[in-house]
């Protein structure tokens, strides 16, 4: 019989089968030059036939110190906060820890289950873009490092973000530049900070006409699509707050037989890999995701190590990226 089909191998086994104390094991793991050299040889050829792993997840909750930190994003189908996850993963990595990567969908009740689920494995720190208002002072309360990630948290807690208001004003300004008046901003739920921010940018720049969608990705924005096409006095161009939406505007505006970006103009926002490589190039606003991600998880591991750990917030600035979809052929 192997050892997968007797079943998960525990310190007692190793113990019994090397004639030693669980004790003696545990030194063994984890304070080897404890014990003779004898020993230890008998307790690792035990280990070796048994195929024995010792639970790191359970030494360190015993410790009360993980060697996990979380991260918890709007959405990890996004490709943005898949690069915000990269630069995250390359400091914990640098310092030897793990990034558990988990999505809240948007959804506030999923986001307070991964938070009490993070309070129970103790892990290291929480970095999170939050939905719901109160997930911050939730961590806070259960004393947990924790960063904001593509937000502010006005002085709760770290935060890195990238300054949406100018963001959204750079969009809109490129547009009526262009010669653009009526303008549509196609936007996820205008309740979160990132939507409502870059609406405001947009604003100061151009009069916007609001198309918002439940969801920040492409179905999302090709239902967006199909309503602006519906509109009795259509825009002439339209500001995605994402690039998936601006991709599902794209993929409407095509079935529809519109020309992008001769009959309407398309901007994006975050400048995602496939942002460039859309059938007609998206025009988008830069976020620096991976540098977010690293900064942030340097902030988190920061306060984990000092009690005394002061709270920055620190802001990128965007960066427009002009492609096809916002240059019409002269």
């Amino acid at each position: 019989m192997t050892t997968k089909e007797q079943g998960r191998v525990s310190i007692k086994d190793v113990a019994e089968r090397a004639g030693v104390s669980i004790g003696t094991v545990s030194n063994v793991v984890n304070r080897p030059d404890r014990v003779a050299a004898s020993t230890r040889d008998r307790v690792q050829a035990a280990i070796d036939a048994l195929g024995y792993v010792r639970s790191e997840s359970a030494r360190h909750l015993r410790a009360g110190r993980s060697r996990m930190i979380a991260m918890l994003a709007l959405d990890m189908t996004n490709p943005f906060f898949a690069d915000v996850a990269h630069g995250a993963e390359e400091a914990a990595t640098a310092d030897g820890l793990g990034v558990m990567l988990c999505s809240s969908g948007q959804d506030a009740e999923v986001e307070s289950l991964y938070l009490s689920l993070f309070a129970e494995q103790r892990v290291r720190g929480v970095l999170i873009a939050p939905t719901a208002a109160g997930s911050v002072e939730v961590l806070a309360r259960q004393g947990i490092p924790h960063v904001v990630v593509d937000g502010n948290a006005r002085g709760a807690a770290c935060s890195v973000s990238v300054d949406d208001v100018v963001g959204g004003e750079l969009a809109a300004r490129h547009l009526v530049e262009a010669g653009h008046r009526r303008i549509a901003y196609v936007t996820g739920p205008l309740d979160l900070p990132q939507c409502r921010d870059r609406r405001i940018g947009a604003s100061e720049a151009a009069e916007l006409v609001v198309l918002e969608t439940p969801t920040m990705d492409v179905a999302g924005g090709r239902d967006a699509g199909s309503r602006l096409l519906g509109l009795p006095d259509r825009p002439t161009a339209v500001f995605c707050a994402n690039d998936l939406l601006a991709l599902g505007v794209l993929q409407a505006l095509f079935a529809a037989g519109v020309r992008v970006p001769d009959d309407l103009a398309l901007v994006g926002y975050d400048d995602i890999e496939f942002a460039a490589a859309a059938a007609v190039p998206l025009t988008s606003v830069r976020r620096p995701a991976r540098r977010l991600g690293r900064t942030a998880a340097d902030l988190l591991l920061r306060e984990s190590d000092d009690s005394a750990h002061r709270h920055e917030h620190i802001v990128y600035q965007p960066e427009l990226v002009v492609r096809r979809s916002s240059l019409a052929q002269p």
